[in-house]
This record gives C-alpha cells, sequence and structure tokens, in this order.
C-alpha cells in the first residue's frame, strides 16, 4: 500500500498499467491487506457506479461503502481515484466483440461491426467519453480494440499516409454521435423522463417560443422524413445512414488513390 505522502513526492506517471507493482488481481500481496477483495472486483464495482450515478458523484469514500470496506483498504489494490477510472475504462472495452481481421470478411462489414460496438460502449456508459481523453489508454482492451481497427482499416486498400485520417472520420464521428446519445439519455433519466417523453417535452417547450417557429418547423419536418417510432429508433437510422456516408467516402478515397 502506497502511503499519501509517499504519493505526493512520487512525480506524475501517466497511466497505471506502466506501474510495475506485481500481481494486483486475486494474488495476495502479504502484509495484512483487506481479505474479500481484488483489483477486479474493485474495477467491476467502480463501473456499476459510473453507470449508476457518473462521474461527478464517484469517489474513493463512495467506492469503499459500496465494498463495505474503509476508504484506506481499496489502497492496497490502487493508488488513486485515476488509477480506478483508468481501470474502468478499460474494463469497458473489454465488452467489445472483436472481429478477426483475418477472417476474408469485407472490410466494410468489419468497420460497421466496430463502429456499432464503439457507440453502444459510450451510450451504455456516458462516464467514458469525457474519459478517453484524459488517458494514454493503453489497457489491454484498448490496445486489442486499436489494433484490430488499424488492421481493418488498412484491408480498405488505402494508401498509409491515409490510415490515420479514415481511422479519425470514422471513430470521432462514432465518438461524437454516441456521446451526444448517451448524454441525452442521462438528461431524460435526471428528469424522470423517457427518452420519448424527453425528446416531445424538449419540443413543446420550443413551440411556445415565437422566435423559434422558423427551426422547429423545419426540425418537426426533418423528423418526419426520417422516420422512426421512438429516439432509439430515430438514434439508430440516423447513426446506420452516417456511417453509410463516411464509409462511402473512403470508398471513393480508395478508388481515387
Amino acid at each position: 500500500m502506497v502511503r499519501s505522502a509517499d504519493r505526493a513526492e512520487r512525480p506524475a506517471r501517466h497511466s497505471v498499467w506502466l506501474e510495475d507493482k506485481g500481481p494486483r488481481g486475486g494474488a495476495s500481496r502479504g502484509g495484512g491487506q483487506p481479505s474479500g477483495l481484488d483489483r477486479d472486483r474493485i474495477t467491476r464495482v467502480t463501473v456499476r457506479l459510473l453507470d449508476a450515478e457518473g462521474l461527478a458523484k464517484f469517489s474513493m469514500r463512495r467506492l469503499a461503502a459500496e465494498l463495505n470496506v474503509t476508504a484506506m483498504s481499496v489502497y492496497w489494490y490502487v493508488d488513486t481515484k485515476d488509477d480506478l477510472l483508468e481501470l474502468a475504462l478499460d474494463s469497458v472495452f473489454g465488452e467489445l466483440e472483436l472481429p478477426d481481421p483475418e477472417s476474408g470478411e469485407d472490410w466494410r462489414d468489419q468497420l460497421r461491426a466496430l463502429a456499432s460496438a464503439y457507440r453502444g460502449v459510450l451510450v451504455r456508459h456516458p462516464w467514458v467519453s469525457p474519459l478517453l481523453g484524459t488517458f494514454l489508454n493503453i489497457g489491454p482492451n484498448s490496445v486489442a480494440f486499436s489494433l484490430v481497427v488499424q488492421r481493418v482499416v488498412r484491408a480498405t486498400g488505402l494508401p498509409p499516409h491515409r490510415l490515420a485520417g479514415a481511422i479519425a472520420a470514422v471513430f470521432q464521428f462514432v465518438y461524437g454521435f454516441g456521446t451526444i446519445e448517451g448524454h441525452f439519455s442521462l438528461r431524460s433519466a435526471a428528469v424522470g423522463l423517457s427518452p420519448d417523453e424527453y425528446f416531445q417535452q424538449a419540443l413543446s417547450t420550443l413551440k411556445t417560443a415565437p422566435e423559434l417557429d422558423d427551426v422547429v418547423q423545419e426540425s418537426v419536418d426533418l423528423m418526419a422524413a426520417r422516420g422512426g417510432d421512438s429516439v432509439a429508433e430515430m438514434y439508430d437510422r440516423d447513426f446506420q445512414f452516417a456511417l453509410d456516408l463516411v464509409l462511402a467516402g473512403i470508398e471513393a478515397m480508395v478508388e481515387r488513390a
């Protein structure tokens, strides 16, 4: 266990994955560490709390209460709150089902599968999006995801100097889309409404502002044209079509190259 004073004196490190502290999972560390705990269990509970209560309310004290231990007990397994957030972030990337780039499956289908899975993580875990730019994301699950993405994009036939841009086009689009979708659900839940109820309430509120008549009517017309009986279905239709546009752009650039 690292004392608070020791942590304060240590230089900042870049990632929990770069620390060489020996096994921290189910393996014993000796020296009287709390029984019934291991890093995997702590990480699972961290994810559950973040899903239920959000990033702003998460604390070591809150986690310890959920585990029914003292806050200092958690420090036998992690040094800081950031360690826990980094572990939780990589843990949810383990939910992704990754295609095999060597299977011979069409790259378009594999990119669609990867993009849809990534979107799912962002929507199920809205706390993920603000953390993605905070850490290096070099845990085993994040690295596995990145490697598969790179290998699938190589299969498009784009020249090497265009691969990073193609990855950005697909996955930064998914990041933005999934972040907005996930946070819309959070806002709905915060006011005790379903996404559909919240959506209708927002439209009704806008209709009470005459100066917004033009934009409201344009929005209503667009939503009627795209179809969908629920917010979830509308999001899904928009996502699939937008993703098709991105993939079509990659195909066009391959032909140009």
